[in-house]
This record gives structure tokens, C-alpha cells and sequence, in this order.
């Protein structure tokens, strides 16, 4: 491979390469040609070999992702806008340069894996296109702009049969296994109350802004930087004029391709309740916010999930807070202490309450001092993790599970995506039929579930 190659690779080029496979396979009896994915199985990697990996989406999150995994072969990268690539582009010289990911997925045939960090209104369709080539997908949160689009990529990858991974980086944390070890030990009771927050858009509870929320559309047109392709970067989202109000990284607030603070940090700060919760769907929701606009999400917002009972799990109430908000201050707080205003979670039981501080499930504790004090711990029976990223690796070359698969998370960004249906509405309270993918009390709701992708960009 030629380490100074920087442009992409052509069609023709790879025609050519196709030609002179099969010619190999046909003229020669004794072996045969077949891509690593294809041996043992879609998806299986001997685990002493490399994987080949592709980053889609590289000058933003994609590059912290791809240093996660770079023990790897990086082969392949791919962004709509080379400027800001230029960094990742020059970590990894030997890797071919693409702006279109279909045209990376049809050309590099021997890729195992793709890592995607692209915007949220991207995931699905490039994740759906890997998925169907048989490649491990690791995509970043939320794993879609869509509850729709989350239930879709979720039955895919059951059928795909391969490794999968949301970036939800928490969910490696030692955090996460106290906090499932604690409620299995009873140290709290039966949870049937769950509060979770963060800051976002807001910084540190106040402004700046991360990124713009309740504001209209730009009404100038100014020019499109040299280096973007703005056509890619739309992808399936409705046609609109370029502005830098959406790009590289103000496009959270915007309905068409992001989800504001709750997309952005809910999936970090909900996903450990999830699952030491073992909640599943939401049967109701209902919300209240600062104003909503047509074109962006209301500058900060409360939205309230009611969980039915999980076996012998109660029922359970689900507070998320964004944009400044916060929750009630928990009466077992000691006076000198305070909350969190960047992120945090609140965990009610029967006989006490939980607090974890920080993003991601990071350092749970029991409220007041005095009860974490005397709390015998229980022995450390959850396996730990080996890494967020080393989890997916170790997946995609020996089949063990990951602590966020999109049968994870595909849920849970379900559930996350319907908080934010239901703010656009008003806050307006929304029966939910899962198994139906269905509002069945505010019919209007349901076109807010999905819409209809650009032509070239379906899933």
C-alpha cells in the first residue's frame, strides 16, 4: 500500500482489484481468496489478528474514538469536511481519504469494523449500511436522531450477528458495577424514584452555550467552506442552505439533526439507571420547557417517564432535567454539601437513597455521609470491564458481549428520543405502545417517530 496516497480510492481501481481476486480464486485450485470477515462466520476475527478498522466521522469525537481503537489497523477514513479531518487525516498517513461513506463501504471490502462519529442525524444510515455488509459497527451517541431509526438499527444488528457498540463511555466505569452491586445488596431498598440532570446546552449551569437551542433559522446564505461538502453532510436531512449555525458542532440544538442536552448527556446519565434498573420502555412521558421553536430544541427542559414493574421489580418514576434545571434537593443531603450542577443521578429506594455524581455513572455514594460510612459493602461479584473501546474489540475478534450493544442501547435511545417527541409537543403527555412503535393517545405524535430520508440515504 502506497503510504502517500491521499486520494480517494476510485471505482475503477477497485474493479480492478475485484478482477484480479477472481481470477486467482478461479485459476488456482489448491486455495481459495476469501475476506477475513468471511471466515468462521459474518463478523469472526481470529483473535490474534488485527482488525482492519474504518473512522467515519474523524475530525471531531471520531478522533478521540479512533485513538481508543488505533492498536488496530486504521485503514480507512472518511469526513465530509478534510479540514477538520486534517489532524486525524495526519495521525494516520497510511490510511485511504473518503468524503462519501458509501463509497468506503462499497471500495474497502476487506474492512472488519467501522467506527462512526459522525452527527446524530447520520448514525442510521451508516451504521444500516455496515450492518448489512456483515462489519462490527461502533457508533457514538445517541445512536440515532430517531426512535424509529434506534428500533430499526437495533433488529439489524441482532441479524447481522455482529460485534456492536454505543459510545456511551460510562458504561465501563467502575461506577456502574458498585451501583448494581449496591441495589442487589438492598443497600437502598426497592428503587421506585430516579432523577438524572445535566447542565447541557448550558456550561457549568450557566452560559456560554455548549450550542444554540431556541432560536430560529439563519436567514443568510453565507458561503460554503472550500473543504465541506455540505450535500454529504446533510445526508438524509431535509435539503437547507449551509450556515455555520449547524456545523461543525452547533447542530445539537437543531430538530433535524440532534436531540439538545437530552440526546447529548441523557444517554450518558440515564443508561446506568437503565441498567441496574433493568428498565426496559416507558409506558408514559410527559414534559415541560422553555419556549419551543420549529427549528431547535427550548433552551432547557423537564421531562417525567413512568416504568412498569420488571418481574419482581417495582414500578418506576423517571426524572430528567436539563438546560439548568435540577432536581428536588434530596432531604439526606447533608446542609454543607450541594449538588452537582454539570450531571448527576439520584437514586430513591424504600429504605434510603443514592447519589452519583458526575457524567456517566462515575462515583455513586449513599446519602447522608454517616449511612456510606457504616454500609458494609458487598463483595464485587460483576465481571469489570477492560475498557469502553477494548470491550468492542475484544467482541468483534471472540464474540463476548459489550456492555452497550444496541440491544442496550438501541432501548435506550428509544426511551430518550421519545422525551424529546414530547417536549416538541408542549410537553404534552404521551401514552406509549412499544410494541406497536406507537403513541396511541396524541396520533400527531407519531410523525415525529421517524420521517422520510432524502432519496440515496435510506435506510
Amino acid at each position: 500500500m502506497n503510504k502517500n496516497r491521499k486520494r480517494s480510492v476510485s471505482q475503477n481501481d477497485a474493479l480492478t482489484r475485484r478482477k484480479f481476486v477472481r481470477h486467482v480464486a478461479t485459476a488456482t485450485a489448491a486455495f481459495s481468496i476469501v475476506p477475513r470477515h468471511v471466515l468462521g462466520g459474518p463478523g469472526h476475527t481470529a483473535p490474534s489478528a488485527k482488525l482492519n478498522i474504518a473512522g467515519i466521522g474523524v475530525g471531531g469525537r471520531g478522533a478521540d474514538d479512533l485513538r481508543g481503537v488505533e492498536k488496530e489497523a486504521i485503514v480507512a477514513l472518511c469526513d465530509v469536511d478534510w479540514q477538520r479531518a486534517a489532524e486525524t487525516f495526519d495521525r494516520y498517513p497510511s490510511a485511504r481519504r473518503y468524503r462519501d461513506f458509501r463509497e468506503l463501504l462499497t471500495t474497502e471490502e476487506d474492512i472488519d469494523a467501522v467506527v462512526i462519529a459522525t452527527p446524530d442525524h447520520t448514525h442510521a444510515v451508516i451504521s444500516m449500511a455496515a450492518l448489512k455488509l456483515g462489519k462490527h459497527v461502533y457508533c457514538e451517541k445517541p445512536l440515532t436522531r430517531t426512535v424509529g431509526e434506534a428500533r430499526a438499527l437495533t433488529r439489524a444488528a441482532r441479524e447481522a450477528k455482529v460485534a456492536t457498540q454505543m459510545g456511551n463511555q460510562g458504561m465501563a466505569f467502575e461506577g456502574n458495577r458498585l451501583i448494581k452491586e449496591w441495589l442487589m445488596d438492598g443497600a437502598i431498598g426497592p428503587v421506585r424514584e430516579v432523577h438524572a440532570w445535566s447542565d447541557r446546552p448550558t456550561h457549568q449551569g450557566r452560559n456560554p452555550l455548549w450550542w444554540a437551542q431556541g432560536i430560529d433559522r439563519p436567514m443568510d446564505t453565507p458561503p460554503i467552506p472550500k473543504d465541506l461538502d455540505w450535500n454529504l453532510w446533510l445526508g438524509p436531512a431535509p435539503t437547507r442552505p449551509y450556515h455555520p449555525a449547524y456545523v461543525p458542532f452547533a447542530w445539537r440544538g437543531w430538530w433535524d439533526f440532534g436531540s439538545g442536552g437530552l440526546g447529548d448527556m441523557g444517554i450518558h446519565n440515564l443508561a446506568p439507571a437503565f441498567s441496574a434498573l433493568k428498565l426496559g420502555a416507558p409506558t408514559s412521558v410527559h414534559a415541560s420547557s422553555t419556549p419551543v421553536f420549529d427549528e431547535t430544541l427550548p433552551l432547557a427542559s423537564t421531562v417525567h417517564y413512568e416504568f412498569p414493574a420488571r418481574g419482581a421489580l417495582p414500578p418506576v418514576t423517571l426524572h430528567w432535567y436539563d438546560g439548568g434545571m435540577m432536581p428536588p434537593r434530596p432531604k439526606e443531603l447533608e446542609d454543607q454539601l450541594s449538588l452537582s450542577r454539570e450531571d448527576g443521578l439520584i437514586l430513591v429506594g424504600d429504605r434510603g437513597t443514592m447519589l452519583v455524581s458526575g457524567w456517566g455513572g462515575h462515583s455513586p455514594r449513599l446519602i447522608p455521609s454517616s449511612k456510606m460510612r457504616a454500609y458494609s459493602r458487598p463483595p464485587k461479584t460483576l465481571p469489570r470491564s477492560i475498557g469502553h473501546h477494548e470491550e468492542w474489540i475484544k467482541a468483534c475478534k471472540e464474540g463476548t458481549p459489550t456492555e452497550s450493544s444496541f440491544d442496550f442501547a438501541g432501548p435506550v435511545t428509544e426511551a430518550v428520543l421519545l422525551g424529546t417527541v414530547c417536549v416538541r409537543l408542549g410537553g404534552t403527555e404521551l401514552t406509549w405502545d412499544s410494541e406497536a412503535l406507537k403513541v396511541t393517545n396524541l396520533l400527531e405524535a407519531n410523525q415525529y417517530l421517524d420521517y422520510d430520508h432524502r432519496p440515496g440515504w435510506t435506510l
